[in-house]
């Protein structure tokens, strides 16, 4: 049996845990909006059309600050065709998914949603086929009270009060060849540093986003961020992070260590960072918004994208609907314990995406809902995680991994609000129970301790419309608190979240 050996004092801690790191996103994609959130017809659905027992899950599931409306599909969005009477409203093409785009969920709808479910709105604005004139037309559409046209509009179309949008994201994915508007980082720098200087001119409190690279290994990694913030730094509060993670060939144990490859990502941008603001000597702090990450098999996507003809433009085709297993919900769990880790510079980030859309959650027109594998450790820690993130001394064996070496065999996060301890615990040995041993004595524990996480004997088993309950959360009863010294004994592949009084 494996074992690891944990340290945790309350006085070392890393940030606090701020409530936007367990956001999500929705994306004009695939079955997300339509037959997704939104399903006039449904048994559940309200006069709205949106399905109540899609939103009583989202609910669950606990997310904060909800991304929209992308993704790829705002770097050729018309916001103005997605707000005044629906049946007024255009059909387009929508590129980036091979689609056609309806427009009866725009920016009135989804903020409907969103006051439904109890979340706050991230926007993206267009900067790949539009730019900054268009952003401040949606701004003041969006945030101005009154005494404009736009404002007149939005009041017009049955909202008086503004939406009051703090949070706005400044593209997408900019640095990517297959994004519409694509540029290098040169070109995107100053359009992103224009934009928001544009934008701060009608609410200089805005937070803004600058993007970031799609992913670690773009060959321009680092380099965009440096040149992005280098003419952007001044006027934006973040730059973002995207991240998806698969198994490769079957090689589960480098796919369980995912969170090596993300502590890594998060590290390098936070130096770069750094370094532009050292060179630039300011005293200001940009955090990290990693609004774009999750389990996704990104090669059968790509294997149904070479299917699309130019006469083909399905409304809300099936895409992306990722069948997630338990080995998939542990890989998930233990990216969230490297967010966690991180929670001093990482303060926003959004699960990418929500529903039917390599999602938690899953829906079947006309059917039931359901909770996916990965729906449960994401749930769980968006309620436990509160007040501080704690630093976690490992001193554990190691697995070997073909793509990251030797790795500790247990990957931990911390965090604790008052007389509450949560700790996040991955066994990524492919094989064998490992024993983890806690002191806590610096915590003082006194109360009860609960266990419940994610594992099964068949790593592979899912949820799906023939068995929906197949996979749940387990408790975890072999939790021992003695002296200030926790032990637990932690099933292979598994992910555990424990909690002290």
């Amino acid at each position: 049996m494996a074992r690891a050996h944990l340290t945790i004092d309350p006085a070392f801690t890393i940030g606090p845990v701020r409530r936007r790191i367990f956001g999500g996103f929705v994306e004009h994609l695939g079955r997300h909006i339509y037959d997704g959130i939104h399903e006039p017809g449904h048994p559940s659905a309200g006069p709205d059309g949106f399905r109540r027992d899609v939103i009583e899950l989202v609910k669950e599931l606990g997310v904060s600050t909800i991304r929209y409306p992308g993704g790829n599909f705002v770097s050729g969005y018309n916001w103005e065709d997605g707000v005044g009477p629906v049946a007024e409203r255009p059909q387009r093409l929508d590129l980036a998914w091979h689609s056609t785009e309806t427009n009866r969920v725009g920016l009135h709808e989804f903020q409907h949603w969103l006051d439904l479910v109890g979340s706050e709105l991230m926007l993206a604005v267009n900067l790949g086929t539009r730019g900054p004139k268009e952003a401040v037309e949606l701004l003041e559409y969006a945030n101005v009270p009154a005494g404009t046209a736009r404002a007149a509009q939005r009041a017009a179309n049955g909202r008086e009060e503004p939406f009051g949008i703090a949070m706005w994201c400044l593209g997408n994915e900019m640095d990517a060849p297959w994004q519409l508007g694509h540029r290098d980082a040169e070109d995107y720098g100053k359009l992103a540093a224009m934009t928001a200087k544009a934008m701060r001119q009608v609410d200089r409190d805005l937070e803004l986003v600058a993007c970031g690279s799609s992913g670690r290994g773009m060959p321009t990694f680092g380099e965009w961020e440096r040149v992005v913030l280098t003419h952007a730094y001044d006027d934006v509060d973040y730059i973002s992070c995207h991240a998806y993670y698969q198994e490769h060939d079957g090689d589960l144990a480098s796919f369980l260590a995912s969170g090596v490859d993300m502590d890594a990502y998060i590290e390098s941008v936070i130096a770069t960072i750094d370094h532009v603001r050292a060179v630039k000597r300011s005293p200001k702090r940009i955090d990290i918004s990693f609004d774009e990450w999750n389990v996704w098999y990104l090669t059968r996507w790509e294997e149904q994208a070479r299917h699309f003809t130019i006469d083909e433009w399905p409304v809300a085709p099936r895409l992306l609907e990722d069948r997630y297993n338990v080995a998939d919900a542990v890989v998930l769990g233990g990216l969230l314990i490297s967010l966690l880790n991180h929670a001093d510079r990482v303060t926003s980030a959004n699960l990418a995406q929500l529903v039917n859309v390599i999602a938690p959650i899953m829906t079947e027109p006309g059917g039931p809902a359901w909770r996916q594998t990965t729906f449960f450790p994401f749930s769980v820690t968006s309620h436990a995680a509160r007040g501080d993130a704690l630093r976690v001394a490992v001193d554990a064996d190691t697995t070997n991994t073909a793509t990251y070496g030797a790795v500790p065999v247990v990957a931990a996060a911390a965090t604790a609000e008052g007389s509450s301890l949560s700790l996040f615990l991955q066994n990524r040995h492919l094989t064998e129970a490992t024993t983890a041993t806690i002191d806590l004595r610096a915590c003082q524990p006194t109360g009860a301790v609960t266990a419940r996480g994610i594992w099964d004997t068949d790593v592979r088993a899912a949820n799906d419309l023939r068995d929906t309950q197949r996979v749940g959360l387990r408790i975890n009863d072999t939790a021992r608190l003695s002296d200030g010294l926790l032990t637990v004994e932690l099933p292979p592949v598994s992910w555990t979240a424990l909690t002290i009084a």
